[in-house]
């Protein structure tokens, strides 16, 4: 009945939670009703109107005073956070005042509505009057103290899930700082074996890579970005990698147009794609091909990373590597169990190695 909301978070009020709320009060009004109406012989349609309009009045009364000395309280005190909890000291006085005043205006309204002139609080004697105030305290504070309690509840709740969400977001921050210059090492070490053997190639590789930074290290600074432009930022890596490969590398994208604007994180397929370099292309002397995919089923967006090279059999190293272990650590802190990255051998004549990653489009903006 006295929705006692103490935290901003709490205040994103739902109609859901208005129309909840509104049925847990005409329920308990319902309860009074027949309560009052067997205990003291009343008839229930008199007992009801009476009810309703006296706890429609405390509510309006205790709910507007409740927040108005919660905002008074917090002027006086300077509090910087905003909260429509008093505290129980003040609320006792709310409770009093609230119910005294809804009392009396609603008896008065139930007079009104059904013609009759039953004796309100402030029209009768002292004890009465006591009688009637302590009687109609009794449903006032126990539901204060219910929907006091759901909000704390609710409060401890909302600030567990955001504690829980900053986490995430500082593990990804971590991994992503982490990943960045793992790439650029990985760059840079081919780049010296070219230097070795091949000076010009090398030095066409070095402005690929100052032209593929500039580009990359931008959008590795977002939160998100297109699928589009992660397939970009890929174009530009292989490009950069054909500079030391030539013909033992080539590669294909798969972008329907449907998928092009899905948002995932930066360099999400990067380090699959480094694997298949590492793993797959560079230790067979013939080289291959990449193939990367992007998909929709169901409720999911699957990416696939696919290599024609050596396969997981005949690959000189493990490739489980630092790369796939960040993968799978970005998926699970931002989407946890609702995501995931498996890692097989090609079952087609032409070998080689698929990676296979899945996560959820609505997380991605896509209903």
């Amino acid at each position: 009945m006295f929705d006692a909301g103490i935290h901003p978070v709490i205040a994103q009020g739902s109609a859901a939670r208005l129309w909840r709320r509104a049925l847990r009060i005409a329920s308990l009004i319902l309860v009074i009703s027949l309560a009052v109406a067997f205990m003291f012989a009343q008839n229930f349609w008199v007992t009801f109107v009476y009810s309703t309009s006296i706890a429609t009045g405390c509510w309006f009364f205790i709910d507007s005073l409740r927040v108005l000395t919660a905002r008074w309280l917090q002027r006086k005190l300077g509090a910087d956070e905003r909260s429509s909890w008093p505290g129980w000291g003040p609320m006792a006085g709310v409770l009093v005042v609230g119910t005294a005043l809804g009392s009396s205006l609603g008896n008065a309204f139930a007079n009104w509505v059904l013609g009759t002139d039953s004796a309100g609080l402030l029209a009768s004697s002292p004890r009465q009057a006591l009688g009637m105030l302590l009687f109609a305290l009794v449903p006032g504070v126990s539901a204060t103290y219910f929907f006091h309690s759901r909000a704390r509840i609710a409060q401890t709740e909302a600030r567990a899930l955001m504690a829980q969400r900053e986490a995430a977001e500082s593990q990804l921050r971590l991994l992503e700082s982490q990943l960045e210059p793992h790439m650029l090492f990985n760059t840079l070490a081919n780049l010296r074996v070219l230097i070795g053997i091949d000076p010009p190639r090398a030095q066409a590789m070095l402005d690929q890579l100052i032209a593929f930074l500039r580009a990359t290290l931008d959008a590795s600074r977002a939160g998100t970005h297109s699928l589009t432009t992660e397939y970009a930022r890929l174009a530009d890596y292989l490009a950069l990698m054909q500079v030391r490969m030539g013909e033992r590398l080539q590669f294909r994208f798969d972008l329907p147009e449907a998928l092009a604007a899905v948002e995932v994180p930066p360099l999400l397929l990067q380090p699959l794609v480094e694997n298949c370099i590492k793993h797959g292309l560079e230790p067979s002397v013939a080289g291959g091909r990449i193939e990367i995919s992007a998909a929709r089923e169901g409720s999911q967006l699957v990416l696939r990373v696919r290599d024609t090279g050596l396969g997981l059999a005949d690959a000189p190293s493990d490739p489980t590597s630092f790369g796939l272990a960040q993968v799978r650590a970005r998926l699970a802190a931002l989407h946890g169990p609702a995501a995931s990255l498996t890692l097989t051998a090609a079952t087609d004549e032409e070998g080689g190695t698929l990676a296979t990653l899945r996560l959820p489009l609505e997380a991605a903006g896509v209903a």
